[in-house]
């Protein structure tokens, strides 16, 4: 088969033999296959990766000097079936799968791991288990994107986000971009986007983004006034200073007014849910020192290399800083049939397709924010 490998830094078209499927195991024909900005950071930091996944017990993480075939965001058609498996989906059904793989008990990211070449194929390998047929005819280039829409399903799980909330997200990429459209999807009333990029602001006003800040000329916390988060500890201080003076007015103890409010929610105090989607070295320090009081921050971009922030900013503000990875297989699949019951507006993420020939020339186009968002690789195309 054709693949796309990564050397030491190089993409190059090679021959490759074509995956046989182990127990458990499906080998589908890619019919797309998108490039994600794990798969740029790849190139570039390989070994940063590799060893920040060793220190949390994986080491077969790829390294440069290997020959890996990239690519987790899998569409393809099932061509084969290998033994073991329970033959609940057939040969020629489309289908997406969470991109892991075992075999002889170990596991490994496929499209991460010169041990589970991934979908910069003609074909790949996928673990039965983990795969979900495409449901309504889903169109190819929208089932393409449960993958990283899964990851933005699960970081808003992880905020624990309501309707009422106001919610920041910071960084318009693809990630920031799906963050918003599954906001969206759970009815979150005020969604702030900001990017220095124009193409991006105006994807994200395209995904649902009630207000879309330019950070060049403007301040995405400004957005927030009105909405009454607490942005200065003496305000707060005197605000509980009011609060005590009123329950010790009261006919019973203050105390015992305080436990009913707090049943009742009336003590919790207001805070935006925060999505910083860029990773970059110094953004976790930005949003600590400019959210309000008693943010929950959700880190969903991946900086590389060491970074540094103050604690005291977090602890002083009481804020709730919460990172993520990945996605359960039930997200996995809620994000398949969101997409496919309409219920996410991203089919405009995906500016561009490229044939495995055109993939290098991708990944230094997705370097220009005004050109692309999302470049979906079909093998099909010569």
């Amino acid at each position: 088969m054709k693949a796309v490998t990564l050397t030491d830094g190089r993409l190059e078209v090679a021959d490759l033999p074509t995956p046989r499927p182990g127990p458990g195991q499906l080998l589908l024909a890619v019919r797309r296959c998108g490039i994600c900005g794990s798969d740029l950071h790849a190139r570039k930091h390989a070994d940063e990766l590799a060893d920040v996944l060793a220190v949390c017990g994986y080491p077969r993480y790829l390294r440069p000097a290997q020959q890996v075939v990239l690519g987790h965001e899998i569409y393809g058609d099932v061509v084969e079936r290998g033994p073991s498996t329970t033959g609940r989906i057939r040969p020629g059904t489309p289908v997406v799968a969470v991109p892991l793989v075992r075999r002889d008990q170990q596991v490994d990211g496929i499209g991460l791991s010169a041990d589970a070449p991934g979908g910069y194929a003609e074909h790949v390998v996928v673990q039965e288990s983990l795969t979900l047929p495409v449901p309504n005819g889903l169109a190819p280039d929208i089932a393409a994107l449960t993958e990283p829409l899964a990851v933005a399903w699960h970081a808003v799980n992880r905020a624990e986000v309501t309707k009422k909330d106001v919610a920041v997200v910071l960084g318009c990429g693809p990630v920031g971009l799906a963050v918003i459209a599954v906001l969206k999807s759970r009815g979150v009333a005020t969604v702030v986007a900001s990017d220095y990029s124009p193409a991006r602001r105006a994807l994200a006003t395209r995904c649902g983004a009630d207000v879309v800040v330019d950070p060049a000329t403007g301040s995405p916390w400004s957005a927030l006034d009105g909405h009454g988060f607490v942005t200065a500890m003496p305000v707060e201080y005197a605000a509980g200073i009011d609060a005590m003076e009123g329950l010790h007015r009261l006919p019973v103890p203050w105390w015992t007014a305080w436990r009913a409010l707090d049943r009742l929610g009336a003590t919790r105090p207001k805070r935006p849910v925060v999505f910083e989607c860029v990773g970059v070295p110094g953004m976790i320090d930005s949003v600590l020192a400019a959210a309000p009081l008693h943010s929950r921050i959700i880190v969903v971009g991946v900086c590389m290399g060491a970074d540094a922030f103050r604690p005291a900013l977090a602890v002083n503000k009481d804020l709730d800083l919460r990172f993520v990875v990945g996605y359960t297989p039930l997200e996995f699949r809620d994000t398949l049939h969101a997409l496919a019951d309409g219920k996410l507006a991203v089919s405009h993420i995906v500016t561009g397709h490229v044939g495995l020939d055109g993939v290098d020339g991708a990944f230094t186009a997705l370097a220009d924010p005004e050109v692309h968002a999302k470049i979906l690789i079909d093998p099909t195309i010569r």
